[in-house]
């Protein structure tokens, strides 16, 4: 263990540091251990214990044991509870940044940003948990009185991405606390470390025993934790953010429980500029919804519609800013962009801009492997020429690369943005107040965008359409995905 721990970056708090599973209230050691590395240079960081089948089941039993006496918390004090462990999530931002940092990739910077937005569900949900109403019904026979309640699903489980290792966590956990469930986590098995830091951080807030399990697993043993909790009756709501593909197959595991779901799953973003547009802030708009954490995030512009009026002088603008981006290990100072999480995400970038080339798109900017720098290295990229049969129009990169398509009319860019199987966000650009509300109307995403790039925070609810999956993540939409509905009907109540 000392040798793999050597890339590990100095913490103030090095408590914070954990590698076994949290269940029960205590640090469990699995069956086995995994290898965590560093993206940038591809060097381990630590040995993680792995969760098997039966840590799953005993997680699932601690969690029920737990949920009577958490339910029956008032909305207040689970709140305060939740309330506290965003406050330490701030007060040691510098150290999850850089656990972050190691096990993601993301520059430093990028990492404390994810803390604060990490910290911010807590925070919102701590208060949004004391506003779950019922309703108080008229009945049409005086003789009855009639009510409708809210009360929490139960056992709750999540599996999260490795994209966003600590607000993806707290954007499921925090509504599921707050609603009275008690709740599981198999974070991604590329980042368990800033999970794990987190966890440890929810203890020390006060969190009971139960309430909380964080199981890391490998990436052999997650699709058996996965296929554990799916199958289990006691498990009654999962929450899965990645692939579509992965989410198809938990959603086929979980037919026999009849589970409800939240699903968030893959996206394939147009981002639409008209010539109406501000095109300096359709530009930066640009930068932040294509490059922000190297292009790896589910609501990534993925296809750039450029009107024809515009586009050459928006090309220009954008080629600027993306050849000034500064591209490194994300603990240098100043870096941007850093490196992919690994070498299959690395091959499948590469694949994407080698067929817009082969197929006559021109790298405006960059285009190239930067195995100088590391392993997973891609330079930011900018295309031009891209056509729709592209495979860069057609799949989702997951990669900095932006590919610039021409259009000339509204309906054809609506049509062109509309032509895919996703429906997670879209962007576009427009100054024209009657094209903002027919736009919007018509693009088929779950989140739109209009003059910003970005469109995520704690009080709006997340998620998509289509193969992007259902269920909604962030404000209040995001604490009834935790609740059920209950209606009270009472009789004979006249004297």
């Amino acid at each position: 263990m000392s040798d793999a721990v050597t890339a590990l970056p100095a913490l103030h708090d090095a408590s914070l540091l954990r590698t076994d599973a949290l269940l029960g209230g205590e640090w469990v050691t699995g069956p086995s251990r995994f290898a965590v590395h560093n993206p940038a240079h591809g060097g381990a960081l630590a040995e993680v214990s792995s969760a098997d089948a039966d840590l799953a089941r005993l997680a699932v039993e601690a969690a029920e044991r737990a949920l009577p006496a958490w339910r029956a918390r008032s909305a207040r004090e689970r709140g305060l509870l939740l309330g506290r462990w965003a406050q330490l999530l701030r007060q040691n931002a510098d150290d999850l940044a850089q656990l972050m940092t190691a096990e993601q990739g993301k520059p430093l910077a990028e990492a404390r940003g994810e803390v604060s937005y990490a910290a911010s569900f807590l925070e919102w949900y701590a208060e949004e948990g004391k506003r779950v109403y019922g309703e108080t019904i008229p009945s049409s026979d005086t003789n009855k009185r009639q009510w409708v309640w809210r009360q929490p699903v139960g056992v709750c489980a999540a599996i999260t991405p490795w994209n966003f290792p600590l607000a993806m966590i707290t954007r499921k956990v925090a509504p599921a606390l707050a609603a009275g469930c008690t709740v599981m986590v198999k974070p991604a098995e590329q980042t368990p470390l800033t999970a794990l830091a987190a966890a440890e951080l929810a203890l020390r807030a006060g969190l009971p025993a139960g309430v909380l399990a964080v199981l890391p697993a490998s990436a052999e043993d997650s699709v058996v934790v996965g296929q554990t909790w799916c199958a289990h009756p006691t498990v009654r709501h999962l929450s899965f953010t990645g692939s579509t593909e992965v989410g198809r197959i938990l959603m086929a595991q979980s037919a026999s429980t009849l589970k409800r779901l939240s699903l968030e799953l893959g996206g394939h973003a147009p981002f639409i500029v008209f010539d109406d547009a501000d095109l300096d802030s359709a530009v930066e708009g640009a930068v932040q919804a294509k490059y922000r954490n190297t292009g790896q995030t589910c609501i990534c512009a993925n296809r750039l519609f450029i009107q024809a009026g515009i586009h050459d002088a928006f090309v220009e603008k954008l080629a600027e800013r993306v050849a000034a981006l500064h591209l490194g290990v994300g603990t240098q100072p100043g870096v941007q962009v850093g490196p992919l999480i690994d070498a299959q995400a690395l091959a499948k970038v590469k694949a994407h801009v080698d067929d817009a080339l082969a197929l006559g798109a021109t790298a405006r900017v960059g285009g190239n492997l930067r195995t100088d720098l590391g392993p997973t290295f891609f330079e930011p990229t900018l295309l031009t020429g891209v056509t729709p049969k592209m495979r860069c129009a057609v799949e989702e990169t997951f990669g900095p690369v932006a590919p610039v398509l021409k259009f000339d009319t509204e309906a054809q860019v609506i049509a062109l943005a509309n032509a895919s199987e996703f429906g997670l966000a879209g962007y576009f650009y427009s100054r024209d107040i009657g094209r903002v509300i027919r736009v919007a109307e018509a693009l088929d995403y779950g989140m739109v965008g209009v003059n910003t790039g970005l469109i995520s925070s704690a009080e709006l609810p997340f998620g998509g359409i289509k193969q992007s999956g259902f269920g909604r993540e962030g404000g209040h939409q995001g604490l009834d995905e935790y609740l059920d509905t209950k209606l009270v009907c009472v009789g004979d109540v006249s004297a």
